[in-house]
Formats: structure tokens, sequence, C-alpha cells
């Protein structure tokens, strides 16, 4: 379990294949005690356990399931990736509880500036955005946010200039910006979260319904 809080930025060092996963190390200055083999560690939003660990760096095995379904597999030496150690039983929950288990890739869509701050908008895959909420949470590659507003398609985030400066979303966002992409093309993709309780929530109303049929039907 972990808090959307990244505690720094690793560099892929190496990539590696074995039959059923790829072998990634990465290059942190996080605590030797938060990666030791067998801990868990969020990178850019997934949980990953530790292999092996070593000094200022960590390796870790990713399944090929994983590489289908997250931005971990576009990973290449060289890429920069938010890191987070576990939550430990007393630590603050300073921002929401994550469980690393990725739900979808979206993508940057606008990026609009407001003074040091940055207005994002975000495209969302269509079976998330009933979950995604105003005033809700969301993970964006391992970042917890406050979702401003939704519409059609996705969702708006503001990220404060600390959050751009120490996750790679303020890399992302300037190589957006640097691109010659339309309002609405696809740009950076993330990886994305939504907030367990909205799940539990809808399943909860699943149960109310079918325990009382004669109800008056509940829209999740």
């Amino acid at each position: 379990m972990f808090t959307g809080l990244v505690q720094t930025t690793g560099c892929v060092r190496e990539l590696g294949h074995s039959p059923q996963s790829r072998r990634v190390v990465i290059a942190t200055q996080l605590a030797p005690a938060d990666r030791v083999i067998g801990a868990s560690v969020c990178v850019s939003g997934v949980c990953l356990t530790v292999t092996e660990s070593s000094e200022g760096q960590f390796a870790a095995d990713v399944a090929f399931e994983t590489l289908a379904v997250t931005t971990l597999g576009a990973l290449e030496p060289g890429s920069v990736v938010n890191l987070e150690p576990s939550l430990r039983l007393g630590d603050a929950l300073g921002g929401h509880l994550v469980s690393g288990h990725v739900d979808g890739v979206g993508h940057l869509r606008s990026v609009e500036a407001r003074g040091d701050a940055r207005e994002c908008w975000f495209w969302a895959p269509e079976p998330l955005r009933r979950y995604i909420a105003v005033k809700g949470s969301i993970v964006v590659d391992g970042v917890s946010l406050t979702v401003n507003q939704v519409d059609e398609v996705g969702f708006m985030v503001g990220l404060i200039p600390h959050t751009l400066a120490v996750t790679t979303l303020g890399r992302s966002i300037e190589q957006h910006r640097d691109q010659p992409n339309q309002p609405d093309q696809p740009g950076h993709r993330v990886n994305l979260e939504v907030d367990m309780l909205a799940r539990y929530v809808e399943r909860l109303l699943q149960f109310s319904q079918s325990s009382n049929p004669s109800s008056e039907q509940v829209q999740p």
C-alpha cells in the first residue's frame, strides 16, 4: 500500500528479459531500508517487488501482463520514473490509499499555465470514467492528485510547482508543450489508478440491489 506522495525519481539503468518477465534495474536515491529484497516499491504507479538491491540501485521483475497494461512496457535505458516506498504503520497518510494496481492507461490532452502552476486535462479510458469525480482522488503515474473538473472523456487536475519539480509530470508537461500537438491530440501516456473507495461503493450498491430487487434501482 502507498500514499501517492512520490519520494524521489529514479533512472532506468538496465533492462533484461526472462521467459515470463522483464528485469528492470533502477538507479535511485531511495534509502536502502526502503528497497530491501522483498519490499514493495511503487514505480510510476505500479507496485513492484524488489528482487535485488545494491548501492544506489535496485532491480525488479515486471510480468508481461503488467508490461502490456501499463506504461512500463515502453521503458528504455534512461527513462525516468517516479518512486515511492511502501507505507509503514505509523507513517503519515498525506495523499490517499494507493494499491499500485493500475486500472488503465490515459494520456495528457492539454496544458494551461496558471502562474507557476499547471492545469492539465487527461483522457481516461471509458470504463474508468464512472469512478472519477470532482474533488475525488486519482493517481497519475504514482502521484496522488485531486480532480478539479471532469468532462465526457476525462478529467482535469492542477499541478503545483513542487509536484512539477519533484515528479516526472513536470518533464512530461514540458515535452507536451514543446511538441506541435493540437488541443486534445494524444500526448504523454500515464498510468491511472482510480480511488478504490469508489469501487467499493459500487460493489456495495450492487449487493444492495440484488438483495432487495423490489427497491428502486440506484445508479452507481
